[in-house]
């Protein structure tokens, strides 16, 4: 646990050093100042949990170890500690997800686009599949989910989705998902019964706050119209689709939603400034290590993370050692927790059956 235990403690000095250099009065730079230290804040109370927990362990262990203790005493204390024991591990798997994902564990909201590859109609199918599949993962976790984009095709697929998340761990597991998604099965399409393979590449993006990541008005070339469904169909009657062009990058988006002109512009920002950010952090990254933050463990966005393999009943995930197979009708139905979970252990340096030794090793 040495590994976790310098990474709280490097950020409790970056939050000892912020506390001791408030800025000064109408600094611009205040309001990300003051956000940094209450991220910091958060990031840090699992971990005083976590120790004070191990602290009280470690007493009633002592006690239970004394002999010159009563044995009805000791025995209250060796209940003691094997119940402190189960929350110090509980409270270890939530140092495991910081600490293997950094600063992605203390943001709440993410941005997710999952787009059709290879594969015509299949692939845009599949993008409905993976859609259905994360909707059900976010509903089993208690997260929000709001659309803010989609391109539906006529058999019912999607070209393109994009979608918000909202709730606590969900940018640092579904980060996790970003990259190419691969699919083998029949298509409806296919009368001969042949097995195909379509593709659909999944990003996932942290969604900045404004004081995080502001842009100026002078930057943007908005662009108000009429919203229209497939084959040109209006989805209503007012100028209310919005379309952001980001001038400097050349970055554009699109957001029809809502019926609202001023809601799908506030979703459209929101879109622009994800991306910009994704843009700014790759940027950061190549300079360091040639490998992009979002893919932990892989590295360009365009590989292979994933394949979804209808006929043998198998989801595979390629970036797992050893074990890396997951029953397909379970994890196509939301329950993604066992193949995250697994990544997030590899990504920490932890397997399973070494969880308890790790926890120990204080």
């Amino acid at each position: 646990m040495a590994t976790a235990l310098e990474y709280f403690e490097e950020l409790r000095k970056r939050l000892a050093e912020l506390e001791a250099h408030p800025p000064g009065p109408g600094d611009p730079a205040a309001a990300a100042h003051y956000q940094e230290i209450g991220r910091l804040e958060k990031s840090l109370r699992p971990y005083d949990e976590y120790l004070k927990l191990a602290a009280s362990r470690e007493e009633a262990e002592a006690l239970a170890n004394d002999a010159s203790q009563d044995e009805e005493l000791r025995a209250l204390a060796r209940e003691e500690a094997r119940r402190l024991a189960a929350r110090e591990a509980e409270l270890f798997k939530a140092l495991l997800v910081r600490v293997a994902l950094a600063d992605g564990a203390d943001r709440s909201s993410a941005i997710v686009e999952i787009r059709a590859g290879t594969g015509g109609e299949e692939a845009a199918l599949f993008v409905a599949d993976l859609l259905k599949m994360y909707r059900r993962y976010c509903e089993e976790k208690g997260w929000k989910v709001k659309m803010l984009d989609a391109s539906p095709t006529d058999l019912g697929g999607f070209r393109e989705v994009i979608f918000r998340v909202e709730g606590e761990g969900a940018f640092a597991r579904l980060r996790l998902e970003a990259g190419t998604h691969r699919v083998q099965r029949v298509p409806k399409t296919e009368a001969q019964g042949r097995i195909h393979t379509s593709v659909a590449t999944v990003a996932v993006l942290a969604e900045p706050e404004q004081v995080e990541l502001q842009i100026p008005e002078s930057d943007l070339e908005i662009t108000v119209m009429r919203s229209a469904g497939p084959g040109g169909q209006s989805v209503n009657t007012t100028d209310s689709c919005v379309r952001i062009v980001h001038k400097p990058t050349g970055l554009a988006v699109k957001c029809m939603v809502e019926k609202s002109q001023h809601k799908n512009k506030a979703l459209a920002m929101s879109i622009l400034r994800a991306r910009l950010l994704e843009a700014e952090q790759s940027k950061k990254d190549a300079e360091r290590s040639r490998i992009r933050r979002t893919q932990i463990g892989t590295g360009e966005r365009s590989e292979r993370i994933r394949t979804y393999n209808f006929p043998q009943n198998r989801v595979t995930d390629h970036r797992l050692e050893g074990e890396r197979s997951f029953l397909l009708e379970r994890v196509i139905e939301g329950d993604l927790d066992p193949v995250i979970e697994r990544l997030i252990e590899q990504a920490a340096g932890v397997s399973q059956a070494g969880r308890e030794d790790a926890s120990g090793d204080r």
